[in-house]
């Protein structure tokens, strides 16, 4: 059998169509083709909810098809117990002869188990069918499972010539608005597919930003802010108590904040950075989008611990003002 890169895209599709809902699983997409026809498709919803192969086996009207069809699925196929039973065992049950996957999952659970459960029972397994694809599709999970930290994406705007924001110094000026309404929209979409947004001390007290998805529809990013002193004032949004948001701070835990507000220590003699994304890692998040300010994005790119940058050019001119950060060139 000549495995079709045009179902295999199909399934990386119907995946995408969950981006942002998923995390901590990841995104995968399944279709079922029999006799050069899609019998069944689905793709994971989100954590808890079936996976795909299962909604993809669900969708299927004769289920006779199923022991002539070809399983295509975006990553392999789970073969342990979790919050949902495994897709290997499904897939053996009701006889499907060829499964082609696009790649291997390296969560430790599976890691070839499905692949090599399959096999052993006789299903024609076949690996590798748009990999690169796959690997793009769930960058944010496997940046955590390789790499053990999230994956982050510096995100800023800049004005023609180069600043991110006026001179300021205190919160009575606000910020230049450099985005237009369309791009905040994406912006927001951004925001809603990380699991956690992180902002500087200074921007936090500049701009009082809600750090939320407004413009588009989806969760809110867990808020994470670095305050190296708590001398961040308590009226701000980001201390409102209507989203978990977590502090990076070098003092002790104060008391009197929200219940959804929690702070980190961090060891000023260690590098800042490889501390909140060993400690962003261990609370499950997989994936940081850091907004700024300068500083805060400068510290990532000297680290080298960032994986994405994302630019707004505007035509507007400041000619003066705080420099957008210098990226290196390779």
């Amino acid at each position: 059998m000549t495995p079709d890169p045009l179902y295999m895209r199909r399934a990386i599709e119907l995946a995408q169509n969950a981006e942002g809902f998923t995390s901590p699983n990841p995104l995968v997409g399944a279709v079922l083709v029999a006799h050069g026809r899609i019998i069944g498709e689905g793709y994971h919803h989100c954590a808890g909810m079936p996976h795909a192969e299962v909604i993809a086996i669900n969708s299927v009207r004769d289920k006779a098809l199923l022991r002539e069809s070809t399983l295509y699925v975006s990553l392999e196929p789970c073969s342990h117990y979790g919050k949902t039973p495994p897709c290997a065992e499904l897939i053996l049950r009701e006889g499907i002869p060829h499964v082609v996957v696009a790649m291997l999952d390296p969560f430790p659970s599976v890691s070839g188990r499905g692949i090599k459960m399959l096999r052993d029972a006789g299903v024609s397994v076949q690996v590798g069918l748009l990999a690169e694809e796959a690997e793009e599709l769930n960058r944010h999970f496997l940046t955590a499972q390789r790499q053990h930290r999230p994956y982050v994406t510096l995100k800023w705007a800049e004005s023609s010539d180069g600043f991110i924001d006026a001179l300021r110094d205190d919160a009575s000026t606000p910020p230049v608005r450099l985005s237009t309404p369309l791009t905040t929209r994406f912006v927001h979409h951004r925001r809603m597919i990380h699991d956690a947004i992180l902002v500087g001390f200074r921007t936090a007290l500049l701009d009082n930003p809600s750090l939320t998805v407004r413009h588009w529809y989806g969760r809110n990013p867990l808020r994470v802010v670095t305050d190296r002193h708590l001398a961040l004032p308590r009226h701000l949004t980001l201390f409102d108590g209507s989203v978990p948001t977590l502090v990076f701070t070098e003092k002790e835990q104060p008391s009197g904040y929200p219940s959804s507000v929690s702070f980190v220590r961090i060891d000023p003699s260690r590098p800042p950075v490889e501390q909140m994304l060993a400690e962003l890692h261990a609370r499950g998040i997989q994936s940081l989008l850091v907004e700024g300010g300068a500083c805060i994005l400068r510290s990532f790119i000297d680290s080298g611990l960032y994986d994405d940058v994302r630019i707004e050019r505007s035509t507007i001119i400041l000619n003066e003002g705080v420099r957008a950060p210098h990226l290196p060139s390779y």
